[in-house]
């Protein structure tokens, strides 16, 4: 039985080509789009799960709100898309949570100009006395959102970060009027990826041109 596996290099998509990619299963690093329906490694198969959240329906859990509060100390940027010096650092010092497939670069993600290739890309950086502790960069469409990487402080971890950039990147786009936030992929199988399982109004895609409910894990 054949499953998807495409991609395709584009330097350019405009805001509306970004919705339709991103509600067809695509996602992006630089100007890489790929999509894939099946990740086999030498230990396991997965079943590639593209998900997003109906944001119309979406709700915080009190553990959510109990999040916002605790990282509330923290101030929070959001601009243009760019890398310095000080990104790549906390890159690098993000990787060593890493125990198989290390990326090599922040680029292995990001174009060198992400703020328009390929597409507006924003970010959203926290810092801690004017240290920055994380950055995670939003793709935004006409209606949509979709995260691409976060990179955080490994000694920042009782914080939560990864969460809490999601939940800042939910409100941005509700905020701007959008209909979807995409946090990427997971598996259908137990994996690394299943914090992204615990929000609110979340949808997976069928690989069948359709989107279902997906109940919240706890």
């Amino acid at each position: 039985m054949s499953h998807i596996n495409e991609y395709f290099f584009c330097e350019q998509v405009n805001p509306e080509l970004m919705d339709l990619l991103l509600a067809k299963g695509w996602r992006h690093f630089g100007s890489y789009f790929f999509r894939y329906e099946k990740l086999i490694s030498i230990k396991n198969k997965y079943s590639v799960t593209p998900l997003r959240i109906d944001l119309a329906k979406f709700q915080y859990s009190q553990s959510q709100k109990r999040l916002l509060r605790k990282n509330n100390d923290l101030t929070v940027i959001m601009r243009d898309a760019f890398i310095d010096e000080e990104k790549e650092d906390l890159f690098f010092a993000h990787r060593v949570r890493f125990k198989e497939n290390i990326p090599d670069s922040i680029y292995t993600f990001l174009s060198h100009n992400p703020a328009k290739i390929p597409c507006n890309t924003q970010e959203i950086c926290l810092f801690q006395d004017n240290k920055l502790i994380a950055a995670s960069f939003l793709d935004v469409g006409k209606l949509a959102t979709s995260s691409i990487y976060t990179i955080f402080d490994p000694n920042q971890e009782k914080r939560s970060l990864g969460i809490y950039v999601i939940l800042l990147s939910i409100d941005y786009s509700i905020k701007t009027g959008c209909t979807y936030y995409y946090p990427g992929y997971a598996y259908k199988e137990p994996s690394h990826y299943d914090y992204k399982k615990k929000f609110a109004a979340l949808e997976y895609y069928t690989w069948k041109d359709s989107w279902l409910k997906l109940e919240k894990a706890e």
